[in-house]
Formats: C-alpha cells, sequence, structure tokens
C-alpha cells in the first residue's frame, strides 16, 4: 500500500473549513486531508481563544504525525507559529496569502497599512453581516475571477455560518500585531507560498522578502489571483499543492 501523507488545510479570518470545500473531490486519494475550523469560526464558534497561542495548542492536537499544513492568510500565521512550537507536527507548510507579518513597518513595506485593519474593527460596530460584505469585496478586488470568487466565500459562510465577534476582533489584532519574521528565518521544514498578483491584503512583493528571510522557501506568483487563488484558479493551485505534496511524500518514504 503506498504511503498516504495527512494534510490540514486551515482557513483564514472570517470563515471556515467549508472553504476548502470545493478541492476536495480532485485531491489524490493517498492525501489524508482534514479541513479544521479555527476557534470562533464554524463547527468551532462556541470556543473561545485570546491569542495566536491558543490557536497552535488546539491546531497541535489535531494530528499527532509530521503533517502537511495548508494556511490561508490568518491561518498561515497559524501555521507558521506551530512550526515554530510544535515542529514535530509539522513536515511541510504550504501558506496561500499569507505572511509572517501583515501590517507594514518601518524595515517591511510589503505589507499593508495597520489602519486597514483598524477600520474593519470600527465596523463590527455596525454589525458582522455589513462588515463581512466588505471583507468578501476587499479579498477579489482586482481578482479577474471576482465574481466565481466571492460566491464561493459567501457559500462556505452561510454553510457553517459567521464567526462569532469575539473571534473576529481577537483574528484582527493577531493580524495586525503579530511578527513572525524571525521564526520564519529559522523554519527548516519545506515551505511553498502561493501569492496572488492582485491581492491587496497580501502584496505580490512580499516574494522578494519571504526570500530574503528564508532563501530556501519555493514561492509561485498567480498573476490575476486576488486574496483567494485556491478558488479563483483552482486548476492550478491544485496542481502546484499536490505537486509539492507528493515530494514531501517521496522525502517521508525514503526516511
Amino acid at each position: 500500500m503506498k504511503q498516504k501523507i495527512t494534510c490540514v488545510m486551515v482557513h483564514g479570518w472570517a470563515m471556515n473549513s467549508a472553504v476548502w470545500q470545493p478541492l476536495l473531490a480532485d485531491l489524490p486519494d493517498w492525501l489524508d486531508v482534514i479541513c479544521v475550523d479555527l476557534p470562533g469560526h464554524g463547527g468551532m464558534a462556541d470556543v473561545r481563544a485570546d491569542s495566536l497561542d491558543d490557536y497552535t495548542r488546539l491546531l497541535s492536537a489535531v494530528t499527532h504525525r509530521p503533517a502537511l499544513w495548508v494556511g490561508w492568510s490568518l491561518g498561515g500565521l497559524a501555521v507558521q507559529q506551530l512550526a515554530r512550537d510544535y515542529p514535530e507536527r509539522v513536515a511541510a507548510m504550504y501558506m496561500v496569502a499569507s505572511t509572517p507579518c501583515f501590517v507594514r513597518r518601518d524595515d517591511w513595506t510589503t505589507a499593508v497599512d495597520a489602519s486597514v485593519f483598524d477600520d474593519f474593527a470600527r465596523m463590527l460596530d455596525t454589525g458582522v453581516e455589513s462588515t463581512m460584505r466588505r471583507f468578501l469585496a476587499l479579498q477579489v478586488m482586482g481578482d479577474k475571477r471576482a465574481l466565481h470568487t466571492v460566491r464561493e466565500l459567501q457559500r462556505a459562510m452561510n454553510e457553517r455560518g459567521f464567526a462569532s465577534e469575539a473571534a473576529l476582533r481577537t483574528g484582527l489584532a493577531l493580524l495586525q500585531h503579530t511578527d513572525l519574521r524571525a521564526d520564519l528565518a529559522r523554519l527548516d521544514c519545506p515551505q511553498h507560498w502561493v501569492l496572488g498578483g492582485r491581492d491587496t491584503l497580501v502584496p505580490v512583493a512580499l516574494a522578494e522578502n519571504l526570500k530574503l528571510l528564508n532563501p530556501a522557501v519555493q514561492i509561485s506568483i498567480e498573476p490575476d489571483a486576488g486574496h483567494a487563488p485556491f478558488l479563483s484558479h483552482r486548476e492550478n493551485f491544485l496542481r502546484e499543492l499536490v505537486d509539492f505534496a507528493g515530494k514531501i511524500r517521496v522525502q517521508k518514504t525514503h526516511t
């Protein structure tokens, strides 16, 4: 029997595990896929978490074997810290429209201004649903398949429900204040990063800084994608993910 590898998929801010549904039927049977909900999201709506440490403690219990972790946006931050704190759980990282530091700093210009997340925090005062509509629009801005992408994101929200307001505020704080650049530079597990050329939340110019932080990382760019390349350019995303997973599988077979 050919060896299977575990693949854990972690969604982004305000979303839930249903966002991965369009991919699952086309993944090979040697990938044992687990789609998780972050605390306060989807099926974990009643679970509270106040820090990235809380996220990673919960994720570390998902599997006790080294796995390939796919992290989208905020989920990518959680996976990066998981690799730092629980390296025995992480065989490899597949980061999607994510970054070790979402907010622009004096020495980190390939990021967005902190006001982006401040604005969303203020919008939450007017209601979760209206904030989600604005966030969906921002994620697909510039995406040449914006209508298709936003429909898929909306479907995931409708299927498993909105995240709790507490979880949304925690997530915004994590996006605004987390800086894992030094940790990323020290990680030695295989990494592949997927960036969208039209992403308004994670600038594509991040690619250069990722290479400076860790020259071993692999990077692919989907030129016409926004913040959700796994939905807007599903076929390309699947091909690259399966190729990367296959290389990890070969490595595991020979160790």
